[in-house]
């Protein structure tokens, strides 16, 4: 977060969140919302869809794109989450509260092969992965260092084809074999793909499966964030 954030945080401590302003895509686009209208007095925060493409859900604005890059940097830099795991930009003093239309972050690849890395939308670079979820829409989940991030649909076959069971099976292979596994999948870190690449680095992590309408409460986080009652 920036100095000057912090420091206007502290100096005036007492400005009101807002809600209803901000929004981030499915793709990992911010979204500006001028009317407010993020989301409606009442809305459930754990079962709100995904809107990034095509109409939002009624009573969700879809906002305005953001084109500014000193603001979307700014955003970037100053984005944060609460101890109810809702997330946040920091603006000044003030919280602005974001809708999520997937997860806290977007997490896309950067290089391929043995060398593929991933990176949030926000640009920061994801070195653990403590958990994988993989929800009954075909989106998969990752628990980061830097919190739970939804694997970007562009990137989402690269992902896939790059991870591999502790035992040293391609994941694809296990899911077209046994489509909905009764227990947690062991794999190995990301493009792993042999032994020598895995051991031992770092230990495996789990896959797990679940339904897309409990992806927030599994990986702690709200969709639609509202004020303490």
């Amino acid at each position: 977060m920036d100095a000057n954030v912090i420091a206007a945080m502290a100096r005036w401590p007492d400005v009101a969140d807002v809600y209803g302003w901000l929004s981030l895509t499915e793709s990992g686009q911010w979204r500006l919302h001028p009317l407010g209208d993020a989301w409606p007095q009442g809305g459930d925060a754990e079962g709100m869809p995904a809107q990034d493409s095509g109409p939002p859900a009624e009573g969700h604005g879809a906002g305005e794109s953001i084109i500014s890059p000193q603001i979307l940097q700014f955003i970037d830099r100053n984005y944060a989450r609460d101890d109810r795991g809702q997330w946040f930009f920091q603006n000044g003093p003030q919280r602005v509260y974001v809708r999520l239309d997937a997860a806290p972050y977007i997490v896309r690849t950067a290089g391929g092969g043995a060398a593929m890395r991933l990176r949030t939308h926000n640009g920061l670079d994801v070195r653990d992965v403590h958990e994988w979820w993989l929800d009954d829409a075909g989106k998969l989940y990752a628990q980061t260092e830097h919190g739970p991030g939804l694997i970007a649909g562009r990137d989402l076959a690269a992902v896939l084809d790059g991870l591999y069971t502790a035992e040293g099976d391609s994941l694809l292979a296990v899911l077209e074999r046994d489509p909905q596994p009764r227990g947690p999948i062991a794999l190995r870190p990301l493009a792993a793909r042999d032994c020598a690449a895995a051991a031992p680095v770092r230990p495996a992590v789990a896959l797990r499966m679940c339904a897309a309408a409990a992806i927030p409460r599994k990986l702690g986080f709200l969709r639609l964030p509202r004020p303490a009652r």
